[in-house]
């Protein structure tokens, strides 16, 4: 099968080629490399480095590489930023979507996984969160996703096409090979690890006053390699239908957890502060994957916290500058 992954380059996407690949697959990259990376793209994948707002180059890359199925993970994905800045968010990541959608229908492909956001769900009832929670976006980052969500199910009924909404809580981890490199760097693992490589001098707690047992935040925190294989798994199912599933570990960990973990693997002090709160933070935040066990046999390979940490410390030990010297050497290779 060949796959079009859009965002392959960044760090989810560029896990889930990894995997298509090692599982015998022929993938197809389009990624504008904004927020991506060239070096986190697998050799055996063909790039395209093309925007997903021109349409001309998404019908140019169905024309010529004939996709059987889409994955589709490039947004804008800054909840922060999007507070900021909600036109685009609200725009680009809608209109690209859509472009990328109505070219599909125009080319006759009808598989497609969407990359979606536990933050459709930015007050729930009740933790862990299932597919029932009702759907309340927390920013216009998660508008933007459900937006798109609400999008498919009139292609499905129009066109015939079959699709899957993956809405995952917070990707951590990395492969041997592939790992978490965002510029600026906001998510916590890779910050914790930051300071432990002495690039941060210490890590900022925002509030230690929530309801939770030590007074700081509480998510669940997904391996991007378990990611990868969700999105494998509901591709191969939608043969016998359309589906959305929540993926989590099911379990959730305190900020201060995450950090003390941290302290263990990489056996540095990793020094403290505590901020304030920020707007918008939840107290808890924990994902419930019953319905994706009981349907596609997939469950965490990295269900511990350490096993998570271990990872990603692994992979920033050895690439403590990210992709950046990947990147220089490719294009000296290049000159």
């Amino acid at each position: 099968m060949k796959i079009l992954v859009t965002g392959g380059a960044g760090y989810v996407g560029s896990a889930a080629v990894e995997h298509l690949i090692a599982a015998g697959e022929s993938v197809v990259v389009f990624d504008n490399l904004s927020q991506g990376h060239r070096a986190a793209v697998h050799p055996a994948a063909t790039l395209i480095v093309e925007d997903l707002a021109n349409r001309a180059a998404i019908d140019g890359a169905m024309t010529a590489h004939r996709p059987d199925a889409v994955m589709h993970f490039a947004a804008n994905s800054l909840v922060g930023e999007s507070m900021q800045r909600p036109f685009l968010y609200l725009a680009n990541n809608v209109t690209n979507g859509l472009n990328l959608l109505e070219s599909m229908m125009a080319h006759g492909v009808r598989r497609f996984i969407l990359s979606s956001t536990a933050n459709l769900f930015d007050r729930p009832a009740r933790n862990p969160i299932d597919e029932t929670e009702a759907i309340v976006p927390g920013s216009p980052y998660g508008e933007s996703k459900y937006m798109l969500e609400r999008v498919l199910p009139w292609l499905e009924r129009i066109y015939g096409l079959r699709y899957a909404a993956l809405r995952y809580f917070n990707a951590a981890g990395a492969t041997a090979e592939r790992g978490e490199d965002h510029s600026p760097e906001l998510h916590l693992i890779p910050i914790v690890l930051e300071v432990a490589l002495g690039q941060r001098k210490q890590v900022t707690i925002f509030g230690e006053d929530y309801p939770t047992p030590d007074g700081t935040c509480v998510r669940d925190y997904i391996h991007v390699s378990d990611l990868a294989r969700a999105h494998i798994l509901a591709l191969a199912a939608l043969e016998s239908g359309s589906r959305v599933y929540n993926l989590g570990n099911g379990q959730g960990y305190s900020v201060r957890q995450v950090i003390e973990t941290a302290r263990q693997v990489t056996g540095k002090p990793i020094p403290v502060e505590v901020g304030l709160r920020r707007a918008g933070d939840p107290a808890t935040l924990v994902g419930d994957s019953a319905k994706i066990l009981r349907e596609l046999g997939w469950k965490p390979e990295f269900a511990s916290l350490q096993a998570i940490v271990e990872t990603a410390w692994h992979w920033h030990s050895r690439h403590p500058n990210g992709y950046a010297a990947d990147e220089t050497a490719e294009s000296m290779r290049h000159q």
